[in-house]
């Protein structure tokens, strides 16, 4: 009995542990727009992504930072609000921006090679006259 216990509150306690309000934040630019994001860089904060919120402020975001460029592939887990995701070269290019529905589990995929995702609210980028070819500037660091 006391062990079971044990490994309940453990299992809580590492739930909470995953509290994304401890995530880094930053101040960034994408085309002339200055947002504020929160930043994924190592594989817990990456897995856990957006998952379980129920929103999101208009103009803060997540942004996914990796170790090397590679083909990236995202999916909407766990994930109750709708999204757009760009993908982002290593020199701050967005190469592609595509729309991602709640709880929808299809990945999401790049066709290049990249190095950053940005998640912001669906439309975002649209409704601020962000398309590829535009480019973000990284936190220092990054």
């Amino acid at each position: 009995m006391k062990k079971n216990l044990l490994l309940t509150i453990l299992a809580v306690l590492a739930f909470l542990s995953c509290d994304s309000s401890s995530l880094e934040t930053a101040e960034i630019q994408v085309g002339d727009k200055t947002i504020r994001v929160e930043i994924a860089d190592n594989d817990q904060s990456r897995a856990t992504g957006l998952m379980n919120r129920k929103s999101m402020d208009e103009d803060h975001g997540m942004l996914f930072v990796f170790q090397e460029e590679k083909k990236m592939s995202f999916w909407m887990k766990n994930t109750l609000i709708p999204l757009s995701i760009a993908y982002i070269s290593k020199n701050g290019e967005i190469k592609e921006i595509y729309d991602m529905y709640p709880l929808d589990e299809s990945p999401v995929r790049s066709t290049r090679s990249v190095l950053y995702a940005l998640e912001m609210n669906q439309g975002w980028f649209e409704r601020n006259g962000i398309s590829p070819g535009d480019r973000i500037t990284l936190p220092e660091n990054r």
